[in-house]
């Protein structure tokens, strides 16, 4: 599944949190692709708008195994002061967003729906 979040960076730590994700901790990039976190990217607007994205099997496992991680209990403390709602880890304040269009899936869609609806070829 595709998953995509959105969050919210203080804007006055938007410098910190770049300088913190150009090196993640090692252990917490093996904690994540163990935890089933495939394709993960982060963009951050200049207003603080952070979103993200990921494939895995299923989300909200995914998140439960980090939740599990010593690693995740350390980064999101220390991320935490550097998001506007700092009152929880910043990965229990990520609003997940529906998706509502996927190029490769409507071409699929349209190439089977194409083939579905090409007249028969005759045979002798």
């Amino acid at each position: 599944m595709r998953v995509c979040f959105r969050s919210s960076v203080k804007p006055s730590q938007i410098p910190e949190y770049r300088r913190r994700h150009a090196a993640v901790w090692p252990e917490m990039l093996r904690e994540l692709k163990a935890a089933g976190w495939n394709n993960y990217s982060l963009f951050l607007a200049d207003d603080g708008l952070l979103v993200g994205y990921v494939e895995c099997d299923d989300f909200d496992a995914a998140r439960a195994r980090m939740a599990l991680t010593e690693v995740n209990a350390r980064w999101q403390a220390e991320m935490a002061t550097l998001f506007d709602d700092d009152t929880q880890a910043p990965d229990q304040g990520f609003l997940q967003l529906t998706e509502i269009f996927n190029l490769e899936d409507q071409l699929s869609a349209a190439n089977d729906a194409e083939v579905n609806h090409q007249p028969q070829k005759e045979q002798s």
